[in-house]
């Protein structure tokens, strides 16, 4: 079924409500599209005065337009720097580049109004510039399908490295409450991957990093126009393992001859992908990986990206056995390639486990689960809607585990449901809770005492108290 997301929470659904006015943006419920409605107003108006609505970039740049004449540039006092004053690069664009932003110009101008106000050519392509070198991806709430574009200004200050010691994470914020006043709102955030000593710059990566190094040089001279001398370009370093050969050791000739091949069965792989032809998907895909064994390492580029490719399509066919086994190749050939706390490795270890456990392999899908908890939790946080739905699937794991080795009768196999639940949800919320008093030396005692009557179960905690008296 096709999935729509939500213009306000960016959450998938299948079902969404349609703006009645545009035809265009779409809303979970009433709620969000009232929490919306603020940004969405004069875009609302505009798609409908030109009938559809334009790309992306064209959106955005009317955005901003917009965004300036209401707040003149800064739009809160944490802002170190206004958008106008960010690096466009347009004198470096030449060619199909210079031709996109040229049509965007044209586009944006039967689109965009603001009463009698009216802008340049000069200063729109300086939005369009600015918008192609500090543009950041965001995606859905899970995380895992791109879905627009965003600029946030403090965040475009940040240089690159493509083994960074930071990483950028958006934050939808919680919707879930009836009243939009109730809602936390977006953020982007800038969160450190590991210990960061004082003096040392933050830096954040522009690029994956699985590319080879020319590969990534290239990519960032194009897109950002300057030059990587990060260590890991000027070293090299990993290049190696990306374009490995099997540990059996086949000639030059036989491995340069499966790369090629690779290579062109890639491009199939994509045309098919294109036309939703997933059974032919899948059937080159073996075909390739066939091919590739015992000559290609599981960290060549060319094999990760067909084991990708193989794992999510038969996951969406339901084959998960097969499936399943893909994504644990995969994962461990990121797990040599990737930072420890790298996100997209957390977010492939997520998948995998989920496959795993869609298999029947629970306890290899629950140990995967809660190793990509533990990177997303430096990398997203703990009050993100990744982290918040991976320790409920963790519980989710745990209790169809417990029930299905259940051996009693059939009428007291609820209140032993109830029981598991009960327990998960009292250790959940105690982990929490003991997080936020860390920093204040509070005594696990007096944490208890004062958590057992949060949540009125004062009677539960004695008993768990006297039960477990190591947690004291």
């Amino acid at each position: 079924m096709f999935m729509q997301v939500c213009h306000s929470c960016f959450r998938q659904q299948a079902m969404l409500h349609r703006c009645g006015q545009c035809q265009f943006a779409f809303y979970c419920n009433r709620t969000c599209q009232t929490a919306c409605w603020d940004e969405h107003k004069k875009e609302c108006a505009a798609i409908k005065k030109v009938g559809k609505a334009p790309n992306q970039n064209v959106r955005l740049a009317a955005r901003v337009l917009w965004r300036l004449h209401k707040d003149t540039g800064i739009v809160a006092d944490n802002q170190m720097i206004s958008v106008e004053q960010l690096e466009d690069h347009v004198s470096d664009l030449a060619g199909d580049s210079l031709k996109k932003l040229e049509n965007d110009v044209k586009s944006l101008l039967g689109y965009w109004s603001y009463g009698r106000k009216q802008h340049s050519v000069d200063y729109i392509s300086h939005i369009f510039g600015i918008i192609k070198c500090n543009g950041f991806t965001l995606s859905d709430q899970s995380g895992l399908q791109a879905v627009g574009v965003g600029l946030f200004p403090n965040l475009c200050l940040v240089n690159h490295d493509c083994w960074p010691n930071c990483s950028v994470v958006l934050n939808h914020g919680n919707q879930t409450a009836l009243s939009s006043a109730l809602h936390s709102q977006r953020r982007i955030e800038l969160r450190a991957l590991e210990k960061i000593p004082e003096g040392q710059e933050l830096t954040v990566s522009y690029v994956d990093f699985l590319n080879l190094s020319a590969e990534r040089k290239r990519k960032l001279e194009e897109c950002f126009h300057f030059e990587c001398t990060c260590q890991h370009c000027s070293q090299h370093l990993k290049d190696d393992l990306m374009v490995a050969a099997a540990d059996s050791k086949p000639s030059a000739e036989k491995l340069k001859e499966v790369t090629a091949f690779s290579q062109d069965c890639l491009e199939k792989i994509e045309k098919s992908r294109i036309e939703r032809n997933f059974h032919e998907v899948v059937k080159l895909c073996r075909e390739c990986l066939q091919k590739q064994e015992n000559v290609l390492a599981d960290t060549h580029l060319s094999k990760l990206r067909v084991l990708s490719i193989a794992s999510e399509v038969l996951s969406y066919q339901r084959s998960f056995s097969e499936a399943a086994e893909y994504a644990g190749r995969l994962v461990n050939g990121y797990m040599k390639l990737y930072h420890h706390n790298n996100p997209l490795l957390g977010l492939a270890i997520m998948r995998a486990g989920v496959i795993h456990w869609q298999a029947g392999q629970t306890e290899q899908g629950h140990s995967m689960i809660c190793q990509a908890f533990g990177i997303l939790m430096v990398t997203h946080g703990p009050n993100h809607a990744i982290t918040r739905d991976l320790e409920v699937r963790s519980c989710g794991f745990i209790v169809g585990s417990l029930l299905g080795s259940y051996t009693g009768s059939p009428q007291c196999k609820g209140k032993y449901m109830f029981h598991i639940m009960t327990a998960m949800y009292v250790s959940l919320e105690y982990k929490k809770m003991r997080h936020e008093k860390e920093k204040k030396h509070v005594s696990r005692t007096a944490l208890i005492c004062e958590f057992a009557s949060r949540i009125h179960l004062e009677i539960y905690f004695t008993k768990l108290k006297t039960k477990n008296r190591h947690l004291m």
